[in-house]
């Protein structure tokens, strides 16, 4: 896959939030009618796109009924050593993220603390949090 497309009621503070989570911005660029980017990070790439006069989009994640995107998945089983402990340092980064630029951050949104799943013949340690437009993110590491 190349990238997953994300539209945004505010680019810089998408920008700002995917880079705590360990995304770097490798492309600046317009649609043509807004701005956009191409972020890199955690094995993937993701599209940022501006939305002028943007709706509020759907509760995917709290709306049993809703049909369409639901939620990207980060499998962070190689790069961290279980996802309690990178919850926490993510509070943290928000945290002092908020206290210095008030502005550009609100709190981090969880939608699943961190639990164990079996998915197959396998466990996994998954969680959720929501992104800064409230697009539900999952975290999964094999157990």
């Amino acid at each position: 896959m190349h990238h997953v497309s994300i539209r945004t009621a505010n680019i810089h503070r998408a920008i700002a939030f995917y880079e705590i989570l360990g995304f770097t911005v490798c492309e600046r660029f317009t649609t043509g009618y807004t701005l956009a980017c191409w972020l890199e990070g955690l094995n993937g790439r993701i599209e940022l796109i501006e939305i002028p006069q943007p709706q509020p989009a759907p509760d995917a994640f709290g709306d049993e009924h809703y049909v369409g995107y639901y939620h990207i998945s980060f499998d962070l089983t190689h790069q961290v050593s279980d996802l309690v402990s990178w919850l926490n340092y993510l509070k943290d980064q928000f945290h002092q993220a908020i206290i210095e630029q008030p502005n550009l951050f609100q709190p981090l949104n969880i939608l699943l603390e961190p639990m164990q799943q079996m998915i197959g013949d396998r466990v996994y340690e998954v969680m959720f949090i929501a992104d800064s437009d409230g697009l539900p993110l999952e975290f999964i590491r094999s157990l």
